[in-house]
């Protein structure tokens, strides 16, 4: 009975360190936008790419990242290189050369062609009427997110005109998120 007890305590205590990203299909997200307006939060992956990988372990389970993602943006997981079928502003997405036999590289996805996705893992921000704001590609540590997560979310890039005003923002940006 007492290692009992201290097996649960123990998986509840893995379990409230390990937080959780709210993820959504794509389609969900947009009709999400439609009741309650927030900026979409897109995490294009494939499913043989270790930086991808090291994002959702390190990054996407931070307690700070998974909070601010989930309070502020509609969460979207989407396999770059995967069969899913995606209706999106009156068009529809597909991957005509994807081949369930493969086990590593697949054929990318139609969407990720309209995205511009040419790495992976690649974060793509939409805003409130899903307009795209930016791609941001490759591995980021939550406080490297952390600058981008808040930059969109207070729509403070549409401030940044010049490389200097990018500069002076990161200088002056206050991290808050725990690595």
């Amino acid at each position: 009975m007492k290692k009992l007890l201290i097996l649960t305590i123990a998986l509840f205590s893995i379990s409230l360190s390990a937080q959780k990203i709210n993820w959504m299909t794509f389609e969900e997200a947009v009709e999400a936008q439609q009741i309650t307006p927030k900026k979409i939060f897109i995490d294009a992956y494939t499913v043989w790419c270790g930086p991808c990988k090291m994002l959702d372990k390190n990054t996407f389970q931070n307690k700070d990242v998974a909070d601010y993602v989930n309070e502020n943006y509609y969460a979207v997981k989407f396999n770059a290189e995967g069969n899913e079928t995606i209706n999106f502003q009156g068009k529809t997405f597909k991957n005509p050369n994807f081949d369930a036999t493969k086990k590593g590289r697949n054929s990318s996805h139609q969407l990720s062609a309209y995205y511009g996705i040419s790495a992976y893992p690649t974060i793509i921000f939409l805003d409130e009427e899903s307009n795209l704001i930016a791609p941001l590609p490759g591995y980021k540590t939550p406080q490297q997110l952390e600058l981008y997560l808040k930059l969109f979310k207070t729509d403070d890039f549409k401030t940044l005109t010049k490389q200097d005003d990018w500069a002076n923002y990161q200088a002056n940006f206050k991290y808050e998120f725990v690595q």
